[in-house]
């Protein structure tokens, strides 16, 4: 039954969330994600809830992760300049585009089980003729991924479903080329080939996946099918009128939410100068830095210019990780000026 073309009916927002399945129609990412907390936070606690939407492409990382752990900085800059968004979820980084569909099943705290809610999108995987299965990590192997949160009575799990994904963008995205020298107290994404469903059956859809979930969703739960579901628009009269939807998509966007938000971690990092082989060894939590530990072997540097190397590397203590404030600052030597440029280089984003 094509749920998408005769079930759905077009809605404005209410407070609390009065439906049980919701379509967004948005693919902002901003936007979703805050719709996803907010359907998550006021909805019902002891009601079944589900959300499928689709995004403009955009690399979302885990609640606690580093993004320059995550992300290939130089590829998104250079070559993808998407969107790189932190999520409120856990987790690893998914990478998503319009060839891709999330799914977000909330239920009561007391009845979660993320295996079940695992097995609904495989039923509905298989529905559509292709045989997956979970694995230990409770992702659908290969095509999906799975992320979870849980608060007071409430729980969701959500992931993402691949169906025609572009796989070499999310694959030059997410492949970072400093993971050796960095060391975080965050979580690291567990890396896993993947492919798309129209490998197995070129004829799925976002709009059949969709129906297939919804299907699946409804059957397990006891809802009926037939009852019409919310359609959200994403317009900004909507968002207007939920004063959270507002503030939640603003917080996604500043840096102290998708940088500061970083646990703690250490980067060495070496290059050679005309001057000496510097080694330095920088130290970061939320976003600021801690600490720079500076090494020079081979040095032809004066006792002053290695004071005032040491003397720079200081002034980085309480600044950003972020390559626009280093860059700002001034050294009192071209010595300096070159050491500056390289540490501003490497906490580019």
């Amino acid at each position: 039954m094509p749920l998408l073309a005769s079930s759905l009916s077009s809605v404005p927002f209410s407070s609390p969330p009065q439906h049980q399945i919701y379509i967004s129609k948005s693919t902002n990412p901003y936007f979703n994600l805050t719709l996803e907390d907010w359907l998550f936070r006021h909805a019902p606690s002891d009601t079944p809830l589900l959300l499928i939407y689709r995004d403009e492409p955009c690399i979302v990382i885990g609640r606690h992760q580093n993004p320059w752990k995550e992300i290939n900085f130089p590829a998104l800059r250079d070559k993808h300049p998407v969107s790189f968004i932190r999520r409120r979820s856990g987790g690893g980084t998914v990478y998503h585009d319009l060839g891709n569909t999330n799914f977000s099943i909330h239920l009561p705290r007391t009845s979660f089980d993320r295996h079940i809610t695992a097995e609904i999108v495989v039923r509905a995987v298989r529905s559509l003729g292709v045989e997956a299965h979970v694995n230990g990590r409770n992702d659908i192997c290969h095509i999906s991924g799975s992320a979870y949160r849980i608060i007071n009575k409430r729980a969701y799990h959500h992931g993402t479903m691949l169906i025609s994904t572009d796989l070499a963008e999310l694959g030059d995205l997410l492949r970072p080329t400093n993971k050796d020298q960095m060391v975080t107290k965050g979580v690291a994404s567990v890396p896993s080939p993947v492919c798309n469903l129209q490998r197995f059956n070129r004829s799925i859809t976002h709009g059949s996946f969709t129906d297939a979930v919804v299907n699946e969703f409804c059957t397990s739960y006891g809802i009926d099918v037939n009852v019409p579901h919310c359609v959200v628009n994403g317009d900004e009269e909507a968002l207007d009128s939920i004063e959270y939807v507002r503030k939640g998509i603003a917080e996604l966007s500043t840096w102290d939410w998708a940088f500061g938000q970083t646990p703690e971690f250490s980067y060495t990092i070496d290059r050679s100068f005309p001057w000496g082989d510097a080694t330095a060894t920088i130290h970061s939590k939320h976003g600021i830095i801690l600490s720079c530990a500076l090494q020079v072997a081979n040095s032809r540097l004066t006792a002053a210019e290695l004071d005032q190397l040491a003397s720079f590397s200081k002034s980085l203590e309480n600044k950003r990780y972020d390559s626009e404030e280093i860059a700002g600052l001034v050294g009192q030597s071209d010595i300096c000026s070159n050491f500056g440029a390289w540490i501003s280089q490497v906490t580019a984003a």
